[in-house]
């Protein structure tokens, strides 16, 4: 049986669905971001995560810059096809830009955003 997945996922109207990309060894959610029809035929093709940037308006293979690619261990979506979730393993343990773990590393408390986890690399000796 051939199955036209791309077409099956319901793009918004810039041709864009979101990604969570969650550690498949522990389930934490590592960080949330866009992918157009080209970055997910590029994931399943290479294994390895890649995004829509929307700031940038072009192709952002995860690590490319920093080497923290993110090894796809599984694709699913959701069941409106309206989300895709990447199980994955982070290379080097950092999957935010901010040398963090996870993209969601703030908490609120007391009506403001406070860290709640550690920075595990300066992100100057990341990106250079």
């Amino acid at each position: 049986m051939t199955c036209k997945w791309l077409n099956e996922i319901k793009w918004d109207d810039h041709g864009l669905v979101p990604v969570i990309a969650q550690d498949a060894a522990s389930g934490e959610v590592l960080m949330f971001a866009w992918a157009n029809r080209e970055a997910l035929e590029k994931t399943a093709a290479l294994g390895q995560a890649v995004y829509w940037s929307r700031s940038r308006r072009k192709l952002w293979h995860k690590g490319e810059e920093s080497g923290h690619f993110q090894k796809v261990i599984e694709m699913r979506t959701d069941c409106d096809n309206d989300v895709v979730l990447l199980k994955i393993e982070q290379v080097g343990g950092i999957a935010c830009h901010t040398g963090r773990k996870s993209c969601f590393f703030q908490r609120l408390e007391d009506g403001c955003w406070e860290p709640a986890a550690p920075v595990l690399k300066d992100p100057k000796e990341i990106y250079k």
